[in-house]
């Protein structure tokens, strides 16, 4: 949700998202056939790794953050997009 608030470009229809190893969704859609439960064990982990491709270029960035308290997740669980 909040890589289209960050106030740079983002195209939908081209954004790819993994948690971990685990491709959720590509070319603006979820997968066909995307299971849960490796994303969900992902997110139980000490590390977690969120993976987005705006489709933009070749540049990167790593962001490390530890903005994922309970409450955090509490607030976010409760809506799907």
């Amino acid at each position: 949700m909040a890589v289209g608030k960050a106030g740079e470009p983002a195209d939908r229809d081209t954004l790819s998202i993994r948690f971990g190893n685990t491709q959720v969704a590509e070319g603006g859609l979820a997968l066909s056939g995307y299971d849960e439960a490796p994303v969900a064990a992902h997110l139980k982990g000490h590390e977690i790794e969120i993976g987005v491709d705006l489709a933009l270029g070749e540049g990167k960035a790593t962001v490390w953050t530890c903005d994922l308290t309970h409450g955090y997740i509490s607030i976010n669980a409760d809506y799907r997009s």
